[in-house]
C-alpha cells in the first residue's frame, strides 16, 4: 500500500505578519495619495475655469456690470472647487440683494437666481431710549416688503415716494405693518398718506401726515392704536369741515377725546367757555 503525506507549511512569525500589513497599509496609502494629488492637479486644469455664470430672477435694481464688479471678486475656486455656499454669500452681498441662490449646471455653467429687495419704507433707528420727538437718529436705512432693513444707495429710490419709519432698533417689521394699517385710513378719510411714522423707546406712536400735520397716538396694542386713529379719522373731516379749516396737530391721549389744533383758529382765554376765534 502507497502512503499519503500532507505538507504543511511553517507558521509565518508574527513579527512578518505585522511587516506585510504594515507594508500594504503603506502601500495603499500611497496610492491614495497619489490619487489625490493627481485629482488636485486635475480639476486645477483650465479646462474646468468657470465659463459662464447665467443669472435669473429680479435683477431690476443691478445690472450685469454691478454684479461683475461687486460678485465676481468674491468667488473662489473653479467649476468643481467652488465652494457654493461662499458662492452664494458673495452674490448676496451685491447692493440690493436679498437672497440667493447658486448651482452647478456641466460641463462649467453656473446658475445663479436671485431676490431683490423691494423698498417699502426710509429706515430711521433710534436709541432704545429715545422719545418720539427725538432727533437722536443713530442711522438711515431702508426697509423692505418683508419689514427687513436693509443698506442700499438710498439716492436709488429718491424719486420712490416712500414714507419714513423711525423706532427703535428691531421694531422695523412692526412699525411696517402699523403703517400699512393707518395708511388707508388717512388716504379715505383725508385723502393724503401717512408720510412719516414714529415709535418712541417707550412706545408711543406718533403719525405726520402728507400735509404736515402732526397727530399723536399714544401708546397701546396695535388694534387699540388702529381703533383709535379709525375713530379720529371718522370725526375730523367735520371738525375741519365746520370751520373751513385744516388740521395742524391732534392729540389722541386723552382718556375722554382728543385735543385739535386747527389752522387760524385759536381759543381765546376770556371769551366764554367754549368760545373760539378766527385769526
Amino acid at each position: 500500500m502507497g502512503a499519503t503525506f500532507t505538507h504543511t507549511p511553517p507558521p509565518v512569525p508574527p513579527d512578518i505578519r505585522l511587516m506585510n500589513g504594515v507594508a500594504a497599509l503603506l502601500f495603499l496609502a500611497v496610492t491614495v495619495g497619489c490619487l489625490g494629488l493627481a485629482f488636485q492637479w486635475l480639476v486645477r486644469q483650465p479646462f474646468f475655469a468657470v465659463g459662464a455664470i447665467t443669472v435669473e430672477g429680479d435683477v431690476s435694481r443691478n445690472s450685469t456690470a454691478s454684479l461683475r464688479a461687486n460678485a465676481l471678486p468674491r468667488l473662489r475656486g473653479n467649476f468643481v472647487t467652488m465652494n457654493l455656499r461662499n458662492a452664494r454669500q458673495a452674490f448676496e452681498a451685491v447692493p440690493w440683494v436679498r437672497r440667493a441662490t447658486v448651482q452647478r449646471v456641466w460641463p462649467r455653467k453656473l446658475l445663479v437666481r436671485l431676490e431683490e429687495h423691494h423698498p417699502a419704507a426710509y429706515w430711521e433707528t433710534k436709541a432704545d431710549n429715545a422719545d418720539a420727538d427725538s432727533d437722536a437718529v443713530v442711522d438711515t436705512r431702508l426697509v423692505n416688503t418683508f419689514g427687513e432693513v436693509f443698506e442700499a444707495n438710498l439716492g436709488d429710490v429718491e424719486d420712490d415716494d416712500l414714507p419714513t419709519l423711525s423706532g427703535p432698533a428691531k421694531t422695523a417689521a412692526a412699525m411696517l405693518a402699523m403703517w400699512q394699517k393707518l395708511d388707508p385710513l388717512s388716504r379715505s378719510k383725508l385723502n393724503e398718506g401717512v408720510e412719516r411714522l414714529d415709535l418712541s423707546g417707550r412706545g408711543s406712536w406718533k403719525v405726520t401726515l402728507e400735509k404736515g400735520a402732526v397727530v399723536e397716538l399714544g401708546r397701546g396694542t396695535e388694534a387699540d392704536v388702529v381703533a383709535r386713529y379709525s375713530q379720529f379719522m371718522d370725526s375730523i373731516p367735520r371738525i375741519t369741515g365746520r370751520y373751513h379749516t385744516s388740521m395742524i396737530s391732534a392729540d389722541l391721549r386723552h382718556e375722554q377725546g382728543y385735543a385739535v389744533r386747527l389752522a387760524g383758529v385759536t381759543t381765546v382765554s376770556n371769551a366764554p367757555k367754549g368760545a373760539t376765534k378766527k385769526n
